[in-house]
């Protein structure tokens, strides 16, 4: 079996440009990575990207639209060119819209919405595993962790249902992978955050998040940072036995 130090692996990394995306773009480069990072939000990408550059991190990045697989293959090209085999893939970009601070009902749904959300959340997760996997198989390693949420194991009335069908798709994505690639040496894991202080989290307003901060045993939000810390594990050569698993970062919030 193969193992690398963190210091020699590229990391591509989806919905890098703010909340936990970015945390995790700053961390796996302090820790020596490469980082690759790709984001909806052309100003905020740049912005990310030059923080990083001027501290001296090795950083590449592509602003494209994670919804469609042709420009998540010409991103893919990019990269591959910039800086060669990426063996690490974290699928952090999701999306959950709102209207005036609160989720639409299934009756109120627009089909383009619903199509959207199913499109950024699950297509968009899929678009560079199916991109990647290929390299992963001929090095004989890859380390893949999918954002999933606390949504896809409970009814979160602050979420809509486009949301909450995508997430638990994705622990579903996660397991079938971790089962088919295991033979490769390619480890695939899922994260299933609970309320984290990034900006969509944040745009519900401080009465909603109230209401979740008295329901978790830990009595607050949890931090980008602490999601990384979670996922350095999961992409370490420390979790070298472990492939298939959804880890909740919810201070036991809806513990299962």
């Amino acid at each position: 079996m193969q193992t690398r130090l963190l210091s020699d692996r590229k990391v591509l990394i989806t919905g890098a440009a703010n909340g936990i995306g970015a945390a995790l773009a700053e961390h796996f480069a302090q820790l020596g990575m490469t980082v690759a990072l790709v984001d909806y939000h052309a100003d905020r990408l740049a912005e990310k990207h030059r923080e990083l550059a001027d501290q001296g991190y090795k950083v590449s990045s592509y602003c494209t639209d994670i919804a469609d697989f042709s420009k998540c293959q010409a991103a893919y090209e990019y990269f591959y060119n910039e800086i060669g085999f990426i063996d690490t893939l974290v699928n952090n970009a999701g999306i959950s819209p709102k209207h005036e601070g609160s989720a639409h009902k299934i009756w109120q749904l627009s089909p383009e919405e619903w199509q959207r959300v199913v499109d950024v959340n699950l297509n968009g997760t899929f678009n560079f595993i199916r991109l990647l996997v290929p390299q992963m198989i001929e090095h004989k390693f890859g380390k893949i962790i999918n954002t999933s949420s606390v949504a896809a194991h409970a009814y979160l009335p602050v979420v809509a249902c486009h949301y909450s069908t995508t997430k638990a798709a994705i622990i579903g994505l996660t397991r079938h992978l971790a089962g088919e690639l295991g033979t490769y040496n390619i480890h695939v894991n899922a994260i299933a955050p609970g309320r984290i202080e990034t900006p969509m989290v944040l745009e519900v307003g401080d009465q909603v998040n109230q209401r979740v901060i008295d329901d978790t045993p830990l009595g607050r939000l949890g931090s980008p940072m602490e999601v990384a810390k979670v996922v350095e594990f999961l992409v370490s050569n420390d979790s070298s036995f472990v492939t298939g698993q959804v880890v909740d970062i919810a201070g036991g919030w809806l513990m299962r």
